[in-house]
């Protein structure tokens, strides 16, 4: 089967990709984009280690069609921090000494960091549910709720 041209935005830079038609966001990602920070897990939608944004949006790249990307906005891992500074989640993960195996991180990163976006005061029942989607076996979620907790206080401040 012929591929397609998929040309979307992907962590601020204009990508334009060659994907099968029936390739999914997160082949895109990782083959044809060559960014692996986003992983592989259930390929269901069920464990959320794939986590990226869309427009801004958390989706389960697993369950989304690269070709439903065109036109539109995709970051990554790669792209939550920036050149100068880690994002307040990261660096509140790194903190309260989060990352264990590190497999379900780089989806949580992105849950958590679109629920700050859209909600800078989040509750803890609002924080637990923002990051539902996204299981953990090593963890557990208590270091991961008072880390996104911490940072939710320094994307409050600036």
């Amino acid at each position: 089967m012929p591929r397609m041209l998929l040309s979307c935005t992907i962590n601020g830079e204009p990508a334009e990709l060659l994907v099968q038609p029936y390739h999914t966001l997160l082949e895109a990602v990782r083959d044809a984009a060559r960014l692996t920070g986003t992983k592989e897990g259930c390929s269901t939608g069920d464990c959320g280690a794939c986590t990226v944004h869309l427009d801004g949006k958390p989706v389960a790249s697993c369950l989304v069609l690269a070709m439903q990307a065109r036109d539109r906005d995709v970051r990554t891992i790669e792209g939550l921090a920036t050149q100068a500074s880690l994002h307040p989640v990261q660096e509140a993960f790194v903190a309260h000494g989060v990352p264990q195996c590190g497999f379900c991180i780089p989806g949580v990163l992105m849950s958590a960091s679109a629920l700050l976006a859209e909600n800078p005061a989040p509750s803890e029942a609002d924080i637990r549910m923002g990051i539902a989607g996204n299981l953990c076996r090593c963890t557990g979620y208590t270091k991961m709720v008072a880390a996104i907790h911490e940072a939710a206080g320094k994307v409050r401040e600036g």
